[in-house]
């Protein structure tokens, strides 16, 4: 049974939900339709980054990629549910040890972590990577059952402390996750001998892939003409935007669309591309028009108090006007994104392939790339068995 399937470089998956589908036969006979796989296919991937001063290159690269990779994710039919999932680490001594974001399909959340963080502490060489991996394993949400791709990718350039009696170690570590169909991939920054040791063991233990890039992660981005169009296109779909809700849920609608309007020319774009192929304007809970679209709210339901205080004196039929007006006007930009999306992604695909074959493609991009599409195989094969 083929449960995957490759689109453009990736190879997603297509069918997690055929993998075992209801009419499969099992030694007990068919599955029940309570035990029947989810009609989507879902991937969980959780980002195990060393965020020590050394790897300044990485993080700020990861802080415009996170889109793209979320992008290069999604792209499959049926379209897959995704999670990310961040574990920040240091070493002991440091402003901290670990900070961990559990999985959430709310990749505007995902990115604010990102921006969060940024290079410092370490210098002492081992940092606390068996902490960091086995939170990964402990403290993240992951999915139960085995119609899931669940995949690690630890990122640093240093090997871990193996002298903290209360640590769990790797080997440890590696063999829980096996055992709850979790991959762990390591992604080596620069060449320190120790590093590559443990981090190609790491891979080995968990059935993942070990990638070597370069100190600053081998970063790439690439402008595009349409850039300063989409970035337009962007604050005035910014200013469709009618956050309801709690005052903290309202000001967080705000702060994303803030946040996408002072990020990167390229990683805005990307937003875009993902947020267009999601159905949303603003990722998570909070926004209006969106919550409509989806049936999640009627207006009618909606509190005045949970309404943005410009539109609390409205009646119902002015508040009605309003937001017809908001749809339209929206659907107006994100006809015009559709377009200027797709000579973007020609326009950048091209690059890609000119600095590939240069020897100056993106590695970081296309290392997680391939060993998802490699990872997502095994798992059709496995699932077909």
């Amino acid at each position: 049974m083929r449960a995957w399937t490759t689109i453009g470089n990736l190879a997603t998956p297509a069918a997690c939900a055929v993998i075992v589908a209801a009419t499969t036969l099992t030694s007990a006979g068919p599955l029940s339709a309570a035990e029947a796989v989810p009609a989507k296919p879902r991937i969980e991937v959780c980002f195990v980054l060393d965020t020590t001063g050394s790897m300044s290159g990485l993080i700020e690269g990861a802080k415009q990629k996170i889109w793209s990779i979320a992008n290069e994710l999604i792209s499959a039919t049926p379209r897959p549910e995704l999670k990310i999932g961040l574990v920040a680490y240091r070493d002991r001594g440091d402003a901290y040890v670990t900070q961990v974001t559990d999985l959430t399909a709310d990749i505007d959340a995902v990115h604010g972590a990102l921006r969060g963080f940024s290079a410092g502490g370490g210098g002492d060489g081992p940092e606390s990577v068996n902490q960091a991996l086995h939170e990964s394993v402990e403290k993240i949400s992951w999915s139960g059952g085995e119609g899931v791709l669940k995949i690690v990718f630890l990122v640093g350039d240093a090997p871990p402390h193996m002298d903290y009696a209360d640590d769990v170690p790797y080997s440890a570590v590696c063999q829980t996750a096996v055992k709850r169909g979790l991959v762990i991939n390591t992604v080596q920054c620069g060449g320190q001998g120790d590093t590559t040791r443990v981090w190609k063991e790491i891979a080995a233990l968990a059935e993942g892939r070990y990638i070597a890039l370069p100190q600053e992660g081998g970063m790439v981005v690439i402008a595009a003409p349409q850039d300063a169009q989409i970035a337009e296109v962007n604050r005035a779909l910014g200013r469709t935007l009618v956050a309801y809700g709690a005052a903290e849920r309202r000001r967080e609608v705000q702060a994303k669309q803030a946040a996408s309007e002072g990020a990167g020319a390229s990683a805005a774009a990307d937003r875009l591309a993902y947020n267009a192929a999601t159905g949303r304007a603003v990722q998570g809970e909070g926004e209006l028009i969106d919550a409509i679209a989806r049936d999640e709210v009627r207006l009618e339901d909606v509190r005045q108090e949970d309404l943005p205080e410009d539109l609390r004196g409205m009646t119902r039929e002015q508040l009605a006007a309003h937001v017809a007006a908001k749809q339209e006007e929206r659907a107006a930009l994100q006809g015009k994104l559709k377009t200027l999306l797709a000579e973007r992604e020609a326009h950048v695909e091209a690059e890609r392939r000119r600095l590939v074959a240069e020897g100056r493609g993106d590695a970081f991009d296309a290392e997680v790339a391939a060993a998802v599409r490699e990872q997502a195989t095994r798992l059709d094969s496995r699932r077909g068995e």
